[in-house]
């Protein structure tokens, strides 16, 4: 029980890392129909704004521990925000009307100059975020000593999902989005700004990647130039895994990949956990190729 426990806690922790960043992949592909191929190194990108707030504002010594994170994650995503909705303007928006393979190479160039102009700006050696910011004591739970770092992870993670799903479901900008998602030339002649609609996609997309790559630095402590094509990938996966273009079915992904990739190397070898994970989305696949809740769209008459 205590081995499974542990193992829980972190696939939850780290599953909920993978949801962030699948929703940025899921809200893209929803409304262009794109695969947004840069969005793996908007989350490094993320990360490192993060340590170089943390280093350059001294924010250790003036904010608690909880505080801090809280700030580098808010600040952070309006940095990788501005960065998203630029990467919109400049190697989306004029291909918007070309061909779809276009968009593709475009965004296979974004990922590849923002990988490098991280590795030219900070060095291609691994940064390390300072240890003690956030609480490094024990909760138990059933008798199990758990890190309290997971149940932050977690709950950070969950907060803004809870967030992105009211915004979207609550709120008329969230209806507009949803109504660009299904058809964009009804969506215009209802007068919704489509233009602006994609804007906002490209703001928040990028800035939850944004907190997820803090999230990242805060919880293993050390992040590298190029951990954006592992994460981006499981984040990938997780969003067919959940359904491609559905927000709770991303969400519901990246959870349930991050559990089982823990159960996978704790109990069968942790150099077989990508496999498992992998395994498991052929099967689902095979059984629901749309994924598990699939993708929502009206039939078009």
């Amino acid at each position: 029980m205590e081995e499974f426990l542990q193992q829980l806690t972190n696939g939850l922790a780290v599953g909920g890392i993978y949801a962030l960043i699948a929703l940025g992949y899921t809200m893209v592909y929803g409304i262009l129909r794109l695969i947004n191929f840069a969005h793996g190194d908007l989350f490094t990108l993320g990360a490192y704004f993060g340590l170089t707030l943390l280093i350059s504002l001294g924010l250790a010594d003036h904010l608690n521990g909880l505080a801090v994170g809280g700030v580098l994650i808010v600040m952070a995503m309006g940095l990788v925000a501005v960065v998203g909705w630029l990467l919109e303007r400049v190697a989306y928006r004029p291909l918007r009307d070309s061909d779809r393979l276009a968009a593709v190479v475009s965004a296979l160039g974004a990922s590849i100059f923002f990988s490098n102009a991280i590795m030219l700006v900070y060095g291609p050696r691994s940064q390390v975020y300072p240890s003690g910011i956030l609480p490094s004591a024990a909760f138990p739970l059933f008798g199990v000593e758990v890190p309290v770092m997971r149940f932050l992870m977690f709950g950070g993670s969950a907060l803004l999902m809870c967030l992105l799903y009211w915004f979207i479901h609550k709120t008329r900008v969230g209806t507009a989005i949803r109504a660009v998602a299904i058809d964009q030339d009804a969506a215009k002649l209802m007068g919704i700004n489509v233009n602006s609609i994609i804007a906002l996609i490209f703001l928040i997309g990028p800035a939850l990647g944004g907190a997820a790559g803090v999230m990242v630095g805060l919880y293993y402590g050390q992040i590298t130039y190029d951990m954006g094509f592992s994460f981006g990938l499981k984040a990938f996966t997780a969003a067919i895994l959940g359904g491609i273009g559905n927000i709770p079915g991303a969400m519901l992904g990246g959870i349930l990949l991050g559990v089982i990739e823990a159960m996978g190397a704790a109990y069968i070898s942790i150099a077989w956990k990508d496999a498992i994970a992998f395994a498991v989305l052929i099967l689902i696949l095979i059984f629901r190729p749309t994924g598990l809740l699939g993708e929502r769209v009206a039939d078009k008459v």
